[in-house]
């Protein structure tokens, strides 16, 4: 949370936050939104789809789990010490990788992918 929070301070971030709030697109897409949630059924609607994509979601973790614990069983996957420290050089990686990425898009607006409710 402390992070968010951090994140959120950085005046780069906010800088970021206002080019894209004022995107056009973006004001068109929170227009419709605000307008389907005004919908009951649509908005229940909604509901159901993201509690059905959940469940999948839970389910497919579940499912890597297992087979991650079969992997680990049978001496194909490193002890979970040896993945803390993959994980945290490729973190660091992907963060060089995302703030060369920043620097050279600094000028770019994000581009808002268009998001169908219906």
């Amino acid at each position: 949370m402390q992070e968010a929070q951090k994140m959120m301070q950085d005046p780069a971030f906010q800088a970021q936050m206002k080019k894209m709030t004022e995107n056009p697109q973006f004001k068109e897409h929170m227009k419709k939104t605000q307008e389907v949630l005004k919908d009951p059924e649509k908005v229940k609607e909604m509901e159901e789809k993201m509690k059905k994509a959940v469940e999948e979601g839970s389910k497919t973790l579940e499912e890597v789990e297992k087979k991650r614990a079969e992997l680990k069983a049978k001496g194909e996957l490193p002890d979970d010490d040896d993945d803390k420290d993959n994980k945290e050089e490729g973190d660091k990686k992907q963060a060089a990788t995302a703030e060369k990425e920043a620097e050279d898009d600094e000028d770019e607006i994000p581009d808002i992918p268009s998001l169908n409710i219906n």
